[in-house]
């Protein structure tokens, strides 16, 4: 498994912009899947985006498509969250999640797929 720490977070305006980061220590990260996740208060964690270990294939929530891009540096074990056009409604904790195998989207867009998990930064964007 891969030890996880999540970065980038912060307090921005609405229109605004954020980059996350997710570093990741261990074997073989190049080999893993890894997607970004968000819960907000009171709610569930939901699907943002995922990206497969050669950063061919990404996915996408609905509600970030056009707006957040998610890419990954294999050479510096780092996969990225870079959001744009930031909206109040994408306040959440957002966390990476990590799983060596290779699967289908489905599995990709679904937290209890995924193996490891970092700790989750703070998004909070102000109207």
């Amino acid at each position: 498994q891969v030890q996880l720490v999540e970065s980038g977070g912060g307090l921005v305006q609405a229109g605004g912009s954020l980059r996350l980061s997710c570093a990741a220590s261990g074997r073989s990260f190049s080999s893993y899947a890894m997607g970004w996740f968000r819960q907000a208060p009171g709610k569930e964690r939901v699907f943002v985006a995922a990206i497969v270990w050669s950063g061919g294939n990404t996915y996408y929530a609905d509600s970030v498509k056009g707006r957040f891009t998610i890419s990954r540096d294999n050479a510096k074990n780092t996969v990225y969250l870079q959001m744009n056009s930031l909206k109040p409604e994408d306040t959440a904790v957002y966390n990476c999640a990590a799983d060596p195998r290779h699967a289908g989207s489905y599995y990709y867009t679904r937290a209890d797929w995924y193996g490891s998990w970092g700790q989750g930064t703070q998004v909070t964007v102000s109207s």
